[in-house]
């Protein structure tokens, strides 16, 4: 037999029509996926897993495909004008000898591109079998999801054949899709996704309340935790326990700055500490004014992430920048990690940002200003945007503190996004300059801070955020809109082979999320030296020189490894 005549009976067995007499695979659909599979492999913000890639390669393809069906059947609905046989066979040919082509040359190209991308940021190749493991497991998952998706059509088809007893075709057809996707919305939401949020409350509450044997309470008074504290060892969580044990000792701070030093206060309320988010932020007030923080020359007000978290390197650079004579206040407001907690509660961390923002500012407000500590302001990552809520914009900034870091800020931040959109013209998305850099500075390297060459007065305000930090440009807008950062040329640590594609992009850099956090240091979303120059060039205290700046972010490194290995 043919090969012509073999895809004259493919193509006879497409006979038209809703009802299912048509089989598949479908051509339009095939193309897609061939389409979108080949876009999957192209290089996005951080280098990916194979696993990772094989899940983005099979949804997307399975996308692709669905698509591809969908737009086809609109087509004969609309009553289009079909196409010739002829052309229908040599668009089979062209799509089975093209698709498995192009998709073996997107592979070896995807294979190169994750070489150049992890040599970008130092880090070696992967191994031979990545990318054929990806491609094979990404094909797996994408028949997978289709044949899913014909079985939802099948259930929809039979709904509507007892629909049709008593309603029309028409109407039996429309109500009988409608039915069975809430039927599957129902059981996602109802049942799927609330079991996995149960796990995931269950798991990390657990683990948040687990007191482990290598942690005992601080015996000093200026901690909270400790025997004259006011907040309990066990209410502060597993990251909180971490935060006021952490930190620079008077032996290390005296060894850096190479003069007198003041024992860090770090202040700290667990989710068990107060039921209320107004009684935490009130209990750390009060755990200030018991530990003489009002009388510290800096009062920073931080913002923690998801979890409880505050990164160990912004604690320790700012304590190091003012030998310790620092007070840091924070407050947790859920054990889940930042992403679930933002779709479960997305809410929480503006609350409590501004929350306990206002009840130390307003504590802060009634000292004379001549006796006043330094107010500053923290936050990183979700901790970045609920940090965000307790200002309305640059002159309540200016008016209510003394400097402000924002590390990773995500996409929805309000000033974020704000600043962004309204930055100076000609100056790019991915590290913009916002009123000639007055105020509000952006940075993915500690030379940006120094730019432009104007003067940034006081209170400063920094925003760090690498170009390939996936929590700083993923959008659900990517689905189908290109964002200015991909129309112009990348930043210094994103490959210049990454593009826009409708659907693949969102899926390719929602996968990024995944390793955000685990991205070398100075790229993703790893910030760790680089938080030395900013408390550096927002806060520095009398007498400080650019080499104090360089001995502390080598400090700060150092430390980032130690933790590390």
């Amino acid at each position: 037999m043919t090969a012509s005549r073999t895809l004259s009976r493919v193509a006879a067995l497409r006979a038209p029509g809703w009802t299912g007499a048509r089989r598949w695979p479908d051509r339009v659909g095939l193309a897609l996926a061939s389409t979108f599979l080949g876009a999957s492999m192209t290089p996005s913000l951080v280098p990916r897993g194979w696993l990772i890639q094989a899940v983005v390669s099979g949804i997307v393809a399975a996308a692709g495909y669905s698509l591809g069906v969908l737009t086809g059947f609109l087509w004969r609905r609309l009553g289009a004008p079909g196409i010739d046989p002829g052309v229908q066979r040599v668009a089979w040919v062209l799509l089975l000898v093209g698709g498995p082509l192009g998709v073996l040359v997107m592979t070896v190209l995807g294979a190169r591109w994750q070489h150049e991308l992890r040599a970008l940021m130092g880090l070696g190749p992967p191994a031979a079998w990545w990318q054929p493991a990806a491609l094979v497991a990404g094909l797996g998952l994408a028949v997978l999801l289709v044949l899913l998706g014909r079985g939802l059509r099948w259930g929809a088809r039979r709904v509507s054949a007892l629909l049709r007893r008593w309603l029309s075709p028409e109407t039996a057809r429309v109500l009988g899709a409608v039915l069975t996707a809430l039927l599957v919305l129902g059981i996602l939401d109802g049942i799927v996704v609330r079991a996995l949020f149960a796990v995931a409350d269950q798991t990390f509450r657990v683990s948040d309340r687990t007191v482990t044997a290598d942690l005992s309470p601080p015996t000093s008074g200026l901690r909270s935790g400790s025997p004259s504290s006011l907040v309990a060892w066990e209410t502060l969580g597993s990251q909180g326990r971490a935060f006021v044990t952490g930190g620079p000792t008077e032996r290390e701070l005296a060894a850096f700055s190479r003069g007198p030093v003041t024992p860090p206060i770090r202040v700290y309320a667990g989710l068990s500490s107060r039921a209320r988010v107004r009684d935490r932020a009130a209990l750390v007030v009060a755990e200030l004014e018991r530990t003489g923080a009002f009388e510290r020359a800096v009062l920073c007000v931080m913002t923690t992430t998801g979890t409880g978290w505050i990164d160990p390197a912004a604690a320790s650079a700012l304590e190091h920048l003012w030998a310790g004579d620092t007070a840091l206040a924070t407050m947790q407001y859920s054990y889940l990690p930042s992403w679930v907690s933002f779709l479960v509660d997305g809410s929480r961390a503006a609350e409590a940002g501004r929350v306990l923002f206002e009840a130390i500012s307003e504590r802060w407000s009634q000292l004379p200003e001549t006796d006043r500590p330094r107010l500053l302001v923290f936050g990183e990552s979700l901790g970045a945007d609920g940090s965000e809520a307790a200002f309305s914009g640059v002159a309540d900034l200016r008016n209510r503190t003394d400097g402000v870091l924002w590390v990773g800020p995500p996409n929805f931040s309000r000033l974020w996004s704000s600043f962004v959109e309204r930055r100076d013209p000609g100056t790019p998305q991915h590290l913009p300059i916002y009123d000639g850099g007055a105020t509000v500075r952006f940075a993915s390297h500690p030379d940006d801070l120094r730019r432009p060459a104007t003067p940034w007065y006081p209170p400063r305000v920094a925003y760090l955020q690498h170009a390939s930090d996936p929590v700083v440009w993923w959008s659900p807008r990517l689905l189908l809109r290109r964002p200015d950062w991909l129309a112009e040329p990348p930043g210094r640590d994103v490959h210049p082979a990454v593009r826009w594609v409708p659907l693949v992009t969102f899926a390719q850099v929602t996968g990024d999320l995944v390793n955000a956090q685990r991205a070398p240091v100075g790229h993703g979303h790893r910030y760790g030296p680089m938080l030395a120059d900013a408390w550096a060039a927002i806060a520095p205290p009398p007498g400080w020189s650019d080499a104090d700046t360089e001995r502390l972010r080598g400090l700060i490194a150092a430390e980032v490894a130690a933790a590390e290995g």
